[in-house]
């Protein structure tokens, strides 16, 4: 370093001698005050520090020259620091320099100081709004509206730019990543869609209103607008209402609470002990719809997995406290794979009433609300006469599912949803005694909803029958699915309705056992084919519009924008109109019934609540109201068509906003005058209005407000300008909030519509179910079933009967079988044939077809007869839950005990080889008892699928009422070859036809060879079969032979008895005749017991029963 550059840096080192030194903590080296600094390039140093460079040892010489033990200043902006300090007072050159040379590397961390009190954080003002509202909203995710973005901050941040893939990075004292407002929608799914509760923060206040407001100089108000959750996310405003994601899907919110109980059961023979009571509410809040239930259930929480598994629910909410059994079961629901949210609340404050208080609180404010909304209309009346009906339901409830109602409505309100839960229409019990609830293994075993799979729709009973043409009807069908009639008379009408439906199609299968359900002739004539084509086209304009029956929901929630309003209504408007053609309303109130276009009483009754004149008049009533064209345009200023003095507020706005441009607008002629200019006018560049543009030498006063320029003209804003775009902007933002406050006035108006409305869409729902299943059965070639009358004996007849997937996937090579179950005949089929063969396939058919009939639908087989069942219940496959200790075999007999419990006389029972999962003996005897318990105290119908050939030996114990049978096959050995060569080498082919008759053989090997076992395996695998059948057929060759020896014995034994009574007189006989016959009837127990001992190989039992009867007729005979 040159001695010119020393001189120049030492300049900077010197200190003024006008500027006080800084006061120190630590005492100064010399007693004397030191006015300067001495001569100036002596310091070593800080000349070492001016030329060191290095992060460390600049950080460090910062320390040792500094006598202010204080950090040093850092730049406002920099990314290291969390605290940050204000500069000394009046700093010398000389310091700044040295804060500025000696600053530290951003990298390093901040060093530390001395002072044991630090300054507390200092946020910005934007910082400590977002501070303040997580602090009141703690568990979620913000999203703040800054600008024409939304910002996340801190470890929200953090999650975001993991879930969205988008960048974090550090600003002032938060990480920080944002997005454009313009993607909220689809920002906010995924971030709901990963499971997290979103909220979203915007300002509060406009620029113009902040201007003209009391907060002109502080941040913009903020504050929580919405809150997204997977169950409220289409209901909810801005980014609900579309099909995208879950659009289609139901998201119920279930609420599970529970007590504890200890009830014993008696009623089958069984101890059969429930561990709690469980309540239940699940709300679909977008589509409205609210499930209730109260049920006892077992460890094995069986009636709460059917309930999860049949609403799908999308979002948890656990009342506390529950037991660890039913948490871990929901908890194992709501894995990490299937993002449903889990959320848990205190119920400790709805003890001794207070759920009911809770319910009945909601129910007055709604009340005030709608008195207030409605002052002067006389719709109260109706109003509260329902209200009464939906709180008289109320009270009628369980009260676990009060408490469950309670805790939904309080986890609500945050939402702002709550009223949903205040429609009694829309209410409904989970099961009732018209419909049949299928058990979790049910639903899972017979893939009613899934497969087994991989768990989608492909290949499950509801994607083979579901042919609906929209959204909400192909809800309904799942409903109907999991739901089968239990009412006959039910059951007829949907087949009347899908009959007369079919035959408009002109399919001429329909017309075969169209006469009702009793197998009697209907009088059903053929309808004409525009009532097809009439339909189908109205179906068809629904699937192609939104889902309208979230739409009027939504509007319900008043989160519906005006263009999804009107075109919701519109939709309505136009099914209704479409559907009047067919003149239903009419036929009713005259007197001509030869004439009927529809004949069927449930399809003229939806018809008619679809297209009935006061929904239409209704309908075409709101749209009036609405320009369809702002809506469009999402123009809310000019949304409301103003008629008869409604929306008053409005119309002064709009008066008020006309008046503020005509002032504007007139201002021109003022300036005309004042510069002389006669064609002078307003003009706009860049979106700013209103500007007076002049040629550069054009003098004006000095207070115009020179905006823009070019190079020949200038543009200014004069005083006058600038005052009435002020009271312009104003008077825009009067309007926009009054046309805000009528649009939400025009919204809560819709309440006392919103029933009618709902009722047009539910009945268009079953109008599409019903189409659907007149599609199958007429593209499927299936048959209408018969049901006999409820006093009748309970029966299965079905006659070439198919599995309604399968059929689909072999078509013409699936291999039709009959069934034949009679309550006061053949009531159960003990099913036997080897692997693979085909019996489970037969056991699901029958309880398909028996599910499908009883939805409404046509089944698939050449005919059926069957009596309505009361319940379905199946125990088929091998599984286990490791996760909550449950073995394989006691989910086995968990399921067997299930279904001795509920079943009935009119339940069908499938039972899939119980007992495989422990040893052989304990297998067949658990297996025998099970069935035997089926035949003697349910009397059920039970198709019984086993390997155990010895089970079917239960005929004899029940003559008539039990059948064996297998499924054939043919084998390429005749029978005195199989003897010799095993079934290794012989070849094997399935008929898969069901014939009468015990299978003794399982072709096990045959199968080892398709899941490609090592030879060397199967091959000993078959010589130690052939060793292990040897040894059984010898045993049993020993075991008759000696029944053969024993019986001549016993034969013996009585003929000599006979002669002995004759023979001998009665005085030598000891105790008389009576004793004799004792003696006798001991001999035939003791030659039974050794019989029975002999037989058996575990005899032992028996074999001293014998013994003690031989030593006891020793003792007598001595």
């Amino acid at each position: 370093m040159g001695k010119q550059k020393q001189q120049v840096i030492s300049r900077f080192f010197a200190s003024k001698p006008k500027t006080p030194p800084n006061p120190s903590p630590f005492p100064p080296p010399s007693s004397t005050p030191q006015p300067s600094l001495p001569n100036p390039p002596t310091p070593p140093p800080k000349i070492s520090a001016t030329v060191t460079f290095s992060p460390s040892k600049r950080l460090l010489s910062s320390q040792l020259s500094s006598p202010n033990p204080k950090p040093p200043k850092l730049p406002k902006l920099s990314p290291h620091t969390h605290n940050p300090i204000p500069p000394l007072h009046n700093p010398s050159l000389h310091q700044k320099f040295l804060h500025k040379l000696l600053e530290p590397s951003p990298t390093l961390p901040e060093p530390s100081t001395h002072n044991p009190h630090p300054n507390p954080t200092k946020y910005t003002p934007l910082e400590q709004q977002v501070v303040d509202l997580k602090n009141k909203y703690p568990d979620v995710l913000l999203m703040v509206e800054v600008g024409y973005k939304y910002r996340f901050f801190g470890e929200d941040a953090e999650i975001a730019a993991r879930v969205l893939g988008i960048y974090a990075h550090l600003d002032h004292n938060f990480m920080t990543a944002s997005v454009p407002t313009f993607r909220l929608n689809v920002h906010v799914r995924r971030l709901v869609s990963a499971g997290y509760k979103v909220g979203v923060v915007k300002q509060t206040e406009t620029a113009a209103i902040k201007a003209h407001g009391a907060n002109r100089l502080g941040p913009f108000c903020r504050g929580l607008s919405a809150l997204y959750t997977k169950a409220t996310l289409e209901a909810a405003e801005d980014v609900g209402g579309g099909e995208d994601g879950c659009g289609g899907e139901s998201n119920y919110l279930m609420c599970v609470v529970e007590k504890c109980v200890l009830e014993k059961n008696m009623e089958c023979g069984l101890e059969s002990q429930f561990d709690v009571r469980i309540g239940m509410v699940a709300v679909e809040i977008s589509a409205g719809d609210v499930v209730y239930a109260e049920f006892n259930d077992t460890f094995m929480r069986s009636g709460l997995e059917a309930v999860v598994l049949t609403l799908s629910p999308a979002e948890l909410l656990l009342g506390d406290p529950l037991s660890k059994k039913t948490e871990k079961s929901l908890l194992g629901y709501a894995g990490p794979a299937s993002n449903v949210r889990v959320e848990h609340a205190s119920r400790e404050c709805f003890k001794d009433g207070g759920a009911l208080a809770e319910v009945m609180s909601l129910f007055e404010v709604m009340s005030e609300d709608s008195l207030a909304d409605h002052p002067k209309q006389n719709t109260e009346v109706a109003e509260q006469g329902s209200h009464y009906l939906t709180i008289e339901g109320i009270m009628n409830m369980p009260d676990l599912a009060v408490q469950a109602l309670a805790l939904t409505i309080r986890h609500l309100k945050q939402f702002g949803f709550e009223r949903i839960l205040c429609l009694g229409g829309s209410f409904r019990p989970f099961s009732s005694n018209t419909e049949m609830a299928l058990s979790a293994n049910t639903l899972q075993q017979l893939e009613v909803l899934k497969n087994n799979s991989d768990g989608s729709e492909s290949g499950s009973l509801l994607q083979s029958m579901n042919h609906t043409l929209t959204i909400f009807g192909s809800r309904l069908l799942r409903h109907w699915v999991t739901h089968p009639l239990c009412d006959r008379n039910m059951i007829s009408s949907r087949l009347d309705a899908v009959s007369e439906i079919a035959e408009s199609m002109g399919s001429s299968r329909a017309s075969q056992n169209i006469g009702g359900p009793d197998g009697e002739d209907s009088d059903i004539t053929i309808v004409q084919p525009e009532f097809n084509y009439l339909l189908s086209s109205v179906l068809t304009t629904l699937g192609r519009s939104s889902d309208i029956q979230r739409g009027i929901t939504r509007i319900f929630h008043r989160t519906a924008t005006p263009s999804e309003f009107i075109a919701v209504i519109q939709a309505i408007l136009y099914a209704g109109k479409q559907l009047q053609q067919l003149h239903i309303e009419e036929e009713n109130n005259g007197k001509n019934m030869k004439a009927k276009t529809v004949c069927s009483e449930l399809l003229r009754k939806l018809i008619l609540a679809a297209s009935s004149s006061s929904v239409i008049g209704n309908a075409a009533k709101l749209l009036s109201t609405l320009n369809k064209e702002a809506a469009d345009q999402r123009d809310l200023q000019n949304l409301i068509v103003i008629s008869n003095g409604e929306f008053p507020e409005v119309a002064k706005a709009r008066k008020e906003l006309q008046l503020a441009k005509e002032k504007l607008d007139s201002l021109i002629d003022l300036y005309r005058k004042r510069l002389g200019m006669r064609k002078l006018e307003f003009m706009s560049v860049s979106g700013i209005t209103h500007l007076i543009e002049l040629p550069l030498d054009v003098k004006v006063p000095l207070n115009w407000v020179k905006v823009n320029s070019t190079k020949k003209t200038i543009r200014y804003h004069p005083p006058e300008v600038l005052t009435a775009l002020d009271e312009l902007s104003l008077a825009n933002e009067k309007l926009t909030v009054a046309c805000r406050a009528a649009w939400d006035s025009f919204l809560r108006g819709f309440n006392q519509y919103y029933a009618e409305f709902q009722t047009a869409v539910q009945a268009l729902a079953t109008l599409d179910c019903l189409h659907s299943l007149a599609i199958l059965s007429r593209n499927k070639n299936y048959v209408c079933p018969v049901f006999v009358y409820e006093d009748e004996p309970v029966q299965i007849y079905i006659r070439s009967g198919r599995h309604p997937v399968l059929e689909t996937t072999l078509q013409d090579n699936f291999v039709p079988n009959d069934t034949n179950l009679h309550a006061d005949g053949e009531y159960c089929q003990i099913v036997t044939g080897p692997n693979m063969g085909g019996k489970s396939c037969y056991i699901r058919q029958v309880a398909l077809i028996a599910i499908m009939a009883q939805v409404g639908s046509f089944v698939p087989a050449s005919s059926a007869k069957l009596h309505v069942l009361d319940g379905i219940y199946t125990r088929m496959g091998a599984s286990d839950s490791i996760q909550q200790g449950r073995s394989t075999f006691l989910e086995e007999l968990s399921e067997a005990s299930h279904i001795l419990q509920n079943c009935t006389a009119r339940s069908l029972v499938i039972i899939d080889e119980l007992g495989r999962g422990t040893s052989t003996h304990d297998g067949v005897a658990i297996a025998y008892a099970t069935l035997h318990y089926l035949l003697e105290q349910k009397r059920c119908m039970v198709l019984f699928v086993t390997h155990y050939p010895k089970i079917a030996d239960i005929r004899t114990e029940f003559p008539g009422s039990v059948g064996a049978y297998h499924v054939s096959y043919l084998t390429s050995h005749k029978e005195s070859e199989i003897k010799d060569s095993k079934s290794d080498h012989e070849d094997v082919t399935y008929l898969y036809k069901l014939v009468a008759g015990v299978c003794e053989r399982s072709f096990g090997f045959k199968v080892a060879q398709l899941a490609q076992l090592p030879p060397a395996c199967i091959s000993r695998a078959t010589s130690m079969a052939s060793r292990l059948e040897a040894l059984v057929t010898c045993r049993a060759g020993r075991r008759s032979g000696k029944k053969r020896l024993l019986g001549e014995m016993l034969s013996d034994y009585e003929q000599k008895a006979k002669e002995n009574m004759l023979g001998t007189p009665a005085c030598f006989r000891p105790g008389g005749t009576g004793e004799l016959e004792d003696i006798s009837i001991a001999y035939k127990e003791f030659f039974l017991n050794l019989e029975a001992a002999i037989s058996d190989d575990a005899g032992s039992f028996q074999l001293l029963n014998a013994m003690s009867i031989a030593k006891e007729l020793t003792r007598r005979l001595r």
